[in-house]
């Protein structure tokens, strides 16, 4: 996946501020944040997006929620709240084919989103 900006980051080939690492996940802050708080958790494993995983992504998935949770109290955010989101496909918003989990907060996050 040498094309894949999220696997460059992985590897070290593209610069990002990580927030939390560990032997599956990664986490970075985003580079147009869209709130005070906006760090993006990824799989350290390509996946392009949630409806390309299977039982064997499983594990995989809770770990990745279980990381975002990480992040938020990192950042301070756990205690005010967070909203997780993750896009899929082009007519979800998903811009990087690359599985990931958004965790914004820092401000009173309004719903609908959009």
């Amino acid at each position: 996946m040498s094309e894949c900006l999220f696997c460059k980051i992985v590897e070290r080939k593209v610069p990002a501020t990580v927030v939390y690492e560990d032997d599956h996940t990664l986490a970075f802050d985003d580079i147009h944040p869209q709130a005070p708080v906006h760090a993006l958790v990824i799989p350290k494993k390509h996946v392009a997006a949630v409806r390309d995983c299977g039982e064997e992504e499983q594990a995989l998935l809770g770990k990745l929620l279980l990381t975002c949770a990480k992040v938020a109290q990192l950042k301070g955010i756990a205690d005010s709240g967070y909203r997780i989101v993750t896009n899929t496909g082009k007519d979800g918003g998903q811009t990087v084919f690359h599985l990931h989990f958004h965790v914004t907060g820092g401000r009173h996050m309004r719903w609908p989103p959009g």
